[in-house]
């Protein structure tokens, strides 16, 4: 990616342009020294003077909130935030009056930005001083005092705390009274500026030693430029938060989230003093000291799938190539483009009021829908259908270009979502709540979600598996401390109760990626890149786990790698300089997924023995114990020294009710509560209470003999067999108040069982 740099040469500014903002993604606002109000128009080209201040006025920074830059549409009456050097901040209207003008600092007051629901603003100034005040006005709080001049502040993303520059050191203050702040030395020189992203939660910061910085919440550094030529004089995050620009004399910086330089553009503006993103992040305002407006627009946007790329070239052109013909075709659109997202055999591109779907077979006629707010912010595709999120609501088309939900849920804010937060997969959509971050809604496509699904601890990052039968979905999280965990996206009916299977799959992990076909799943993991090669034997034999998975070093990727794509055998990784590495994976293990996915037993034997791999022949008893496929999951077992497990496979196999022996293979993954769900569904109460007898779950078993009325008896007598053998009396008062009421006569029980036994051979 990279800039396209033009000067608005119809804002004709006198002096120094020392701030600006958007006030809808078409429209710019700027002033300076001069004291003028500009506007300016994209589309039209047209600048028109909205009002000229008072000459006691000389702005120093300049904040909109808009819904119409929210939503794409015009409602209500904007309100711009202009702060002053006599300390004073102005509500202006958009005609060009001032509504309000508010003593608010002694000395200048250097910093003002509206909260990201409009209801409050914040400003600082020369005095040290940090102070809320409400959207009419009147002061709520003096939030921070500090010793030296206040000169760059930003909310948090859910508006609580303040983060402010205090000289050398970062500040971030929560709003609650009597609450400690984090404060942290992050610049050897003056910062003079800082910005809060509040779709990553990243900080960024600049100042005089002439670097710029990435800093998590608590105050980590994620990053520190190269020492520049000159100090870093303004900074902003792209409303996405995977962007953000650098400015300082003469010098713009387009980098990524993590840190890392995507272009370098050296105009001729002297320093930049405020750099603004429009709304769809297409676009970048910059105010300079030569009396110009500068708007640079972000190009060069290439997407990789399979043999072809997709390049935007151009503000309203994407180039497509097949890099296998060297086919080009490029494609011309009417109006600038804002998103576009290439896979599953297909390129969406987004513009400004259209979505184009195209096939990647024929690049000549499109499919157009026309959107609803105009203003796309992320785009997720899958194999049957694709996402589009907008501003204010969330839409779910098919390739065809037909709607086919519209999910929404209590306290949905689709303005500020984290692509690490929402994933979607050919038949659920699954997102963390933005309220609560322990929760995670999971919405079937075409029908209600059930309850969503909550975990320990604060959820980092979610995505879902992209292959099998929506039975069986996965969905893996990592949490805030890194820990990942697999948890299934169906519920199951646990008696009264409805859960979810989830268990934890592996510590320190920065990033995971599924596969798009298969269900193979990587992730960086500490300092290695590591594969699942079958995640699911997870819930169904974990002590293969560890067997099914591959570890590579992962020092050829440097600090702080990601995983972005999962293509085939191929990983993505983006190393910390924006270098894209690809590592290979065993191409077999692709091959034994399609084997088993068409339940090919043979020919999955065959590729096992010919490659004498431990980690193929243990993906294939996951696989085969998950099929149900006695004969091919014994000797996967085998062929990997798991005698116990062969035994115990012989064993199921001499069974002679199908039930028996489904619930049996439940329990070889260990999983009791499935393989008494199965007994139960076929009517085999007296199995379901001897596997909890055997895995002496007594209260459990009693609990069934008791609701069915059988084999009461036979629960009691395994109970005081069990307490005999260790030398111990009775204590449970479910089993005390029978004691006296059963007789335990053990010829007769034992007959009983007998019995049952026979009953099953009789009625195969």
């Amino acid at each position: 990616m990279r800039f396209k740099i033009s000067f608005a040469k119809e804002v004709d500014h006198k002096d120094v342009v020392s701030c600006v903002c958007w006030n809808t993604p078409e429209e710019i606002i700027s002033c300076g020294d001069d004291h003028v109000l500009f506007k300016y128009n994209l589309i039209t080209g047209e600048a028109s003077k909205i009002c000229e201040l008072p000459a006691d006025i000389y702005p120093t920074d300049l904040h909109s909130f808009s819904k119409s830059q929210s939503s794409g549409k015009r409602h209500g009456q904007e309100l711009f935030l202009i702060t002053s050097t006599d300390g004073r901040f102005h509500l202006v209207g958009r005609n060009g009056r001032i509504e309000k003008s508010v003593e608010a600092h002694k000395g200048a007051a250097l910093v003002g930005r509206w909260s990201y629901d409009g209801t409050g603003l914040l400003t600082g100034g020369e005095d040290g001083q940090v102070k809320i005040w409400s959207r009419s006005g009147m002061l709520r709080s003096t939030v921070m005092q500090t010793n030296t001049p206040v000169y760059s502040a930003a909310w948090s993303p859910d508006c609580q705390q303040v983060l402010l520059s205090s000289g050398k050191t970062l500040i971030i203050k929560p709003l609650t009274p009597n609450t400690k702040a984090n404060r942290w030395k992050a610049h050897e020189g003056l910062i003079l500026k800082v910005d809060w992203s509040p779709n990553s939660g990243y900080i960024i910061s600049g100042g005089e030693d002439c670097r710029y910085k990435v800093w998590d919440m608590y105050g980590r550094q994620m990053y520190c430029s190269l020492l520049h030529e000159f100090p870093i004089t303004s900074l902003s995050w792209a409303p996405a938060g995977d962007m953000f620009a650098a400015a300082g004399f003469n010098t713009l910086r387009l980098c990524d989230k993590a840190g890392w330089s995507q272009s370098l553009e050296k105009p001729a503006t002297g320093s930049i003093y405020a750099l603004a993103w429009s709304s769809d992040g297409t676009q970048l305002a910059a105010a300079c000291a030569n009396h110009q407006l500068m708007v640079a627009h972000v190009i060069d946007r290439r997407l990789e799938w399979q043999h072809l790329e997709a390049v935007q070239g151009s503000r309203k052109s994407v180039t497509v190539r097949d890099v296998s013909t060297e086919a080009k075709d490029k494609l011309e659109f009417p109006e600038r483009v804002i998103q576009l997202s290439l896979g599953y055999r297909h390129l969406v591109v987004v513009t400004s009021t259209q979505c184009y779907i195209y096939k990647v077979t024929n690049f000549n006629t499109p499919i157009i829908i026309d959107l609803r707010e105009g203003a796309v912010t992320m785009v997720l595709l899958a194999d049957r259908h694709f996402l589009l999120v907008e501003k204010t609501s969330m839409s779910l088309y098919s390739y065809e270009g037909r709607l086919l939900a519209s999910p929404k849920w209590p306290g949905l804010q689709t303005s500020n979502l984290n692509r690490c937060h929402v994933s979607l997969s050919p038949d659920t959509i699954a997102l963390r709540d933005q309220a609560d971050e322990k929760l995670v809604h999971l919405v079937q496509v075409g029908g209600e979600g059930g309850p969503p699904l909550s975990h320990s601890t604060g959820v980092a990052e979610v995505a879902l598996n992209q292959a099998g039968a929506a039975t069986d979905r996965l969905l893996a999280l990592v949490d805030k401390n890194r820990d990942l965990y697999l948890a299934a996206a169906t519920t199951l009916q646990r008696g009264l109760s409805v859960t979810r299977r989830i268990e934890k799959l592996g510590v320190m992990v920065q990033s995971v990626c599924w596969n798009s076909r298969l269900n193979i799943l990587s992730g960086m993991q500490d300092t290695s890149l590591t594969v699942w090669y079958y995640p699911n034997v997870l819930f169904i034999d974990p002590r293969l786990t560890r067997r099914t998975i591959v570890i590579k070093d992962a020092s050829e990727f440097g600090k702080s790698p990601m995983v972005v794509s999962f293509e085939g055998n191929h990983v993505g990784v983006r190393r910390s300089d924006g270098a894209l590495v690809s590592s290979i994976i065993s191409p077999h293990v692709s091959v034994l997924h399609d084997y088993a996915e068409e339940r090919m037993w043979r020919d999955a034997l065959r590729l096992c023995r010919s490659l004498g791999d431990e980690t193929v022949w243990a993906c294939l008893a996951a696989m085969a114990a998950h099929a149900r496929d006695l004969d091919t999951a014994e000797e996967a077992y085998a062929a990997i020294n798991q005698v116990d497990k062969v035994v115990f496979i012989q064993h199921i196999k001499s069974l002679p009710v199908r039930g028996a022996q489904l619930a049996e293979m439940a329990l070889l993954g260990g999983n009791v509560a499935d393989a008494e769900s199965i007994l139960l569904q076929n009517g085999l109460v007296f199995r379901a209470i001897m596997v909890n007898l055997h895995t002496h779950n007594w209260s459990r078993a009693l609990e069934l003999a008791v609701k069915h009325k059988t084999h009461v008896d036979t629960v009691l007598l395994h109970r005081k067999r069990y307490l005999e053998a260790f030398d111990k009396t009775e204590t449970n008062e479910k089993f005390l108040q029978f004691k006296d009421q059963v007789d335990l006569d053990e010829e007769k029980i034992q007959e009983k069982i007998s019995f049952e036994y026979e009953k099953e051979k009789a009625s195969t």
